[in-house]
């Protein structure tokens, strides 16, 4: 019975989302469905938001290893979380809502949130992905080594593709020597590149997403039918 009421719920509001989406006469339980959801995913968020204080405060507790970055993760939470409800820093936009300092948007330009977001968090984020750069660098030697066809092909679309890139004229024609009229020659990968970033990428692109569009569809009718219960918790 715990187990077969979600999943009751969980066809009936999916079958109602499916069928409000073609008969106007339903729309209002499709709005009250949503208005439903968006409750039940801030309880989450406010559920998963004390998790994580409880998992870090229980390692600083116990003081096991790199309790100082459980700390660290608290402090920011705590500290993010306060800035954002309080909105400080925050001006009215307009001069009615003089009397209602909470009025303006969290994001304001100049708040203590929009600092914390765009001199804190930015600036982690690039770091990041500049680390992440060289991984993809040391995968993509080892992925680049001339094995087989597949990998010969892979390696030459992305010379092209990176020599493409480059403003450098020398090094997008090739050093190829000047024409005998005078001219310089020109071989044109920056065409090259861009025929494959539209046209085979794009392809590609387009077939993966296919797939995922199926993927989902095939997850989607497993839920709504009640063979797929593992957003219960387990696999049955």
């Amino acid at each position: 019975m715990s187990k077969t009421v979600p999943v009751i719920i969980a066809s009936l509001v999916g079958f109602l989302m499916i069928f409000a989406f073609f008969s106007p006469q339903l729309l209002w339980l499709r709005q009250t469905a949503e208005d439903w959801f968006a409750i039940i995913t801030t309880i989450a968020m406010i559920y998963g938001g004390l998790t994580l204080c409880f998992h870090h405060l229980k390692k600083i507790s116990d003081s096991e290893a790199g309790w100082g970055f459980s700390a660290v993760t608290l402090l920011a939470f705590g500290v993010t979380v306060i800035v954002g409800m309080l909105k400080i820093g925050v001006v009215p936009e307009t001069a009615r809502n003089l009397n209602h300092p909470w009025s303006g948007p969290f994001l304001q330009e100049g708040g203590a949130f929009w600092w914390i977001y765009q001199y804190l968090f930015s600036p982690v984020v690039s770091t990041m992905f500049a680390l992440l750069a060289f991984y993809v660098a040391s995968a993509a030697f080892r992925a680049f080594r001339a094995k087989n066809v597949e990998a010969i092909l892979l390696l030459v679309t992305a010379l092209i593709v990176l020599l493409g890139q480059t403003k450098d004229r020398e090094i997008t024609t090739l050093f190829l020597p000047a024409m005998t009229d005078g001219s310089t020659s020109y071989l044109p990968i920056a065409d090259l590149t861009e025929f494959i970033r539209k046209t085979i990428v794009t392809s590609g692109q387009r077939a993966i997403m296919i797939g995922v569009a199926l993927g989902v569809v095939a997850t989607s009718l497993r839920i709504l039918l009640g063979l797929d219960r593992s957003y219960l918790g387990g696999d049955e």
